[in-house]
């Protein structure tokens, strides 16, 4: 995508659409106001004392062919309160009017910044709003349609600027929002054309295009290594179990710590022989959203040439009962010697979790590791469809992943791991079990979760919930939730690589 910065007068550029940003504070005896105002023949004051323009977050207002603009839509974006103006909602802002006005096939779009100081991050959060605007959840329908087709972004500033600073902050939206999109093409993927072995070409090709190192293991490998936890989730389906392995060695020194990332690919959840209701099963191609967003943001960091190791873990299975299937009742055994007894065959995620944990743990040396799953209906009772929820053993790492979640936008919410959780999960004859009761579900699958990672840093993140967002979100269906977070975190311990 073709990107810019200028600091040239809104009215003389010449784009498709000019978007500008509007408070509902806006103090109309301003210049800019003034300016606009008399641009547009004094109608945004009559639209203002006619209440039929507030600047309340989420308005927006076409004009078409505006006279005295170059460009030839206009589009007002109402954003609240001046002072509540950040990176975030500058970001929702712009991927709602964008989606608004998608059906008009424009393709250069240009955005006022409105904002002087931290320029570069606010010009990030615009081109990551529209670029992010672009996706289009309804892949599979075959009729003709509307589509943003966007191939140029001009931000528009005021004053002087760093006109390379900028562009790297911009390059870098443009890069988070096209990786977050794919990863929301491939959770939107159904279980039907996309198992397991389709996750590892995904993989490959990523790997391949971005320059990433690459091992995918099958069933006979995970045999050798004791990887019985997450074969006995793939033992149900026909579709052969999958674990990919994927490095970016970007420091200086190869065999430095990496930081690992292992991200939940379950491609279809059935719940196995403890069988969902069929209801719960329709967004269960959603089960994968944990290893989408891991390899979506394995992609931003070989495309950023970041200078840093990271290794990406993603356990691929696809949970279904049949003859085969393992049992509520089973014991197994894990990488690392720990025997757990499953209760429950839908808590089959925290099993190929374990596995992952354990592989991190005695092949990587890691410098801290964090996994990304969908794990449990608790947390969506918990924190809703607005934040995932966060879980972790070291304070230092969890504060700099909140940090990071506060840029990208993507809220989590810390939970507690306290130590009495643990027994809610003790084993009669195992070293543990994979459910406890109903209450504090989200907790006590993290405690399973925390039984496998020893000392090493370590933080979970449950996107149950905020994986897929409902009708009436201006990001329907697939979110990509967490590639951004995580590329953020990556970018904030690089002292080269200027952070949010």
């Amino acid at each position: 995508m073709d990107i810019h910065i200028t600091n040239q007068s809104w009215i003389e550029v010449d784009a498709d659409v000019l978007l500008i940003p509007l408070f509902e504070d806006e103090d109309s005896t301003s210049s800019f106001f003034s300016d606009l105002n008399g641009s547009l023949e004094g109608l945004l004051q009559e639209l203002v004392e006619t209440g039929e323009w507030t600047g309340k977050e989420g308005e927006i207002k076409v004009f078409f062919k505006p006279p005295h603009f170059k460009a030839r839509r206009l589009v007002l974006l109402g954003c609240g309160a001046r002072a509540q103006y950040s990176e975030a909602r500058a970001r929702r802002t712009v991927l709602h009017a964008v989606k608004r006005i998608s059906s008009f096939q424009l393709r250069h779009f240009s955005i006022l910044s409105r904002r002087k100081n931290n320029l570069g991050t606010m010009a990030q959060a615009l081109v990551e709003g529209i670029v992010l605007a672009t996706y289009d959840v309804a892949e599979y329908k075959t009729e003709e349609r509307s589509r943003a087709l966007i191939d140029r972004i001009t931000v528009i500033t005021e004053g002087e600027f760093d006109e390379n600073r900028v562009r790297m902050f911009m390059e870098r939206g443009c890069v988070l929002g096209e990786a977050a999109n794919r990863a929301r093409l491939w959770v939107n993927e159904p279980g039907n054309l996309f198992g397991p072995v389709t996750l590892a070409e995904r993989a490959r090709e990523i790997a391949e295009k971005y320059g990433l190192q690459i091992e995918v293991l099958g069933e006979p490998e995970m045999v050798e290594l004791g990887m019985n936890a997450i074969l006995a989730v793939a033992r149900g389906s026909d579709e052969p179990a999958r674990f990919i392995v994927l490095k970016h060695l970007g420091d200086p020194s190869p065999d430095a710590p990496p930081a690992v990332l292992i991200g939940k690919g379950v491609t279809f959840d059935s719940g196995g022989l403890s069988l969902k209701p069929s209801q719960s099963m329709e967004d269960m191609k959603a089960d994968k959203a944990g290893a989408c967003a891991v390899l979506a943001a394995m992609q931003a960091i070989a495309s950023l040439q970041l200078r840093c190791n990271v290794v990406a873990l993603l356990p691929a299975v696809e949970n279904l009962p049949s003859g085969r299937a393992q049992r509520p009742g089973d014991v197994i055994r894990s990488m690392c010697g720990k025997t757990i007894e499953v209760l429950n065959t839908d808590a089959e995620g925290r099993l190929i979790l374990a596995d992952s944990l354990c592989y991190a743990r005695q092949q990587l040396n890691p410098r801290y590791i964090i996994d990304v799953a969908t794990l449990t209906g608790a947390c969506i009772v918990a924190l809703g469809h607005l934040r995932a929820g966060l879980f972790s053993n070291d304070d230092a790492l969890c504060s700099r992943l909140l940090e990071a979640s506060s840029r990208s936008g993507e809220l989590l919410w810390r939970l507690p791991l306290d130590d009495e959780y643990q027994k809610e999960i003790e084993s009669d004859i195992a070293d543990i079990k994979n459910v406890g009761s109903r209450w504090g579900g989200a907790i006590t699958a993290a405690k399973f979760l925390q039984a496998f990672v020893g000392d090493t840093p370590w933080c979970h993140l449950d996107i149950a919930g905020v994986d897929i967002y409902p009708e009436k979100h201006e990001m329907k269906g697939p979110t990509g939730f967490g590639v951004r977070t995580l590329v953020e975190l990556i970018l904030s311990e690089l002292p080269d690589q200027p952070a949010l």
